[in-house]
């Protein structure tokens, strides 16, 4: 029984390497949410403002002229 009690106690008083993996998932995970949420935004400007409508008949305009 000292002996698993010995063993805990070093296991939770020596310093343990803190390890870096994952972090760059992490980083690629915040790095997604703020593109999609910069991309909302956008989108959200962009109906609002009737822009992509306007440049798809301007487009469509040039394109197939009748």
């Amino acid at each position: 029984m000292s002996e698993l009690l010995v063993r805990v106690w070093i296991a939770l008083t020596q310093p343990r390497e803190l390890s870096e993996a994952g972090q760059s998932t992490a980083e690629y995970a915040l790095v997604m949410i703020a593109a999609a949420a910069v991309a909302g935004l956008v989108l959200m400007w962009a109906n609002k403002t009737d822009l992509v409508g306007k440049l798809f008949n301007t487009v469509i305009d040039k394109v197939l002229p009748f």
